[in-house]
């Protein structure tokens, strides 16, 4: 039990170190393509941010632990808005950007229920799958095309990337290294919550909705309270809203592809809660375009009372 315990932390410290990794490479690559910082930002800092539960999703569907896989998108995503955006807030009240309430936070609540609809018959086929990831081009399509005319900056970028943009080499190297770490920390975590599940006879989905959601969404929690604590509250909201939308249309969608995922074990009150989270967030955003302590408050106690109902 303590090795599978050490096992499970240090799978989990790979990924997050996996992710860092990725993600300030990928920046300051596609600084080096000449990519600009709006679409990095929406983009590859989403994606990388959420790598962790891209490489649990695939991992959990390659060994035939799908409930894992799609408890940890589902989780994280409850996760990602609940507790972290809920601690963000606390820590410093957040601005909200027009594109987010007018865009992005609208799409993410959209996908939620187009992933209850595709899950109402107990399997996220791999066509469910080819049409997420079709859903996926189009996003960011349209993430590459709303940023022509944007003025350039670097305030959704690592703060390392504009220094590292013209050490190619070394991008590469980053990139390589945290693709690694993904895989290899993914085994690990994957394998020992699976063996957790076993010993205290918890049900997959379940340690899927909590434990490896939670875990997976460290990279999320530490991008958005530094964000907040630089009074950056642009990259704290995006940062979480698109990886709400990356872990539905890209984690769901490719882990499907690969091997359709279970739905069986999830109750509607699981989605019912994702779902409900993504909707509560626009009308508290809208209200002064600023997300307050009082609100980061009610999203936390929110979060808590569904963990207290989901774990047995």
């Amino acid at each position: 039990m303590a090795l599978t315990l050490v096992l499970f932390v240090v799978g989990l410290l790979i990924l997050v170190g996996g992710a860092e990794s990725l993600v300030r490479g990928s920046s300051a690559l596609a600084l080096r393509l000449g990519i600009t910082p709006l679409v990095i930002g929406l983009t590859i800092v989403a994606f990388g941010t959420s790598s962790p539960e891209l490489a649990v999703s695939l991992e959990s569907a390659l060994s035939g632990s799908s409930s894992i896989a799609l408890g940890n998108v589902i989780g994280s995503n409850i996760a990602n808005i609940g507790l972290i955006l809920g601690i963000t807030a606390i820590i410093q009240p957040m601005s909200v950007q027009p594109s987010l309430l007018k865009e992005q936070i609208p799409l993410m609540i959209v996908i939620s229920f187009v992933i209850w609809f595709m899950a109402s018959d107990g399997v996220i086929s791999f066509w469910d799958g080819c049409i997420l990831v079709v859903a996926l081009i189009g996003f960011l399509l349209r993430s590459y095309l709303s940023s022509q005319g944007e003025e350039e900056g670097d305030e959704t970028l690592p703060c390392d990337a504009d220094s590292l943009k013209n050490r190619t080499w070394f991008c590469v190297l980053l990139i390589a290294l945290g693709l690694g770490g993904l895989v290899g920390g993914g085994m690990l975590f994957v394998d020992s919550a699976v063996e957790i599940a076993r010993i205290f006879s918890v049900d997959e989905a379940i340690i899927g909705l909590t434990i490896v959601a939670i875990g997976t969404s460290m990279p999320e929690l530490a991008t958005s309270a530094v964000a907040a604590l630089r009074k950056e509250s642009d990259i704290a909201i995006g940062n979480i809203v698109g990886s709400n939308i990356f872990n539905i249309l890209a984690i769901l969608g490719i882990a499907s592809m690969i091997s359709p995922l279970s739905g069986l074990g999830f109750s509607q009150v699981d989605y019912l809660v994702m779902i409900g989270f993504a909707i509560i967030l626009l009308p508290m955003a809208w209200s002064g375009k600023t997300l307050s302590r009082p609100e980061g408050t009610v999203l936390l106690l929110g979060y808590l009372s569904y963990m207290a109902y989901v774990w047995p």
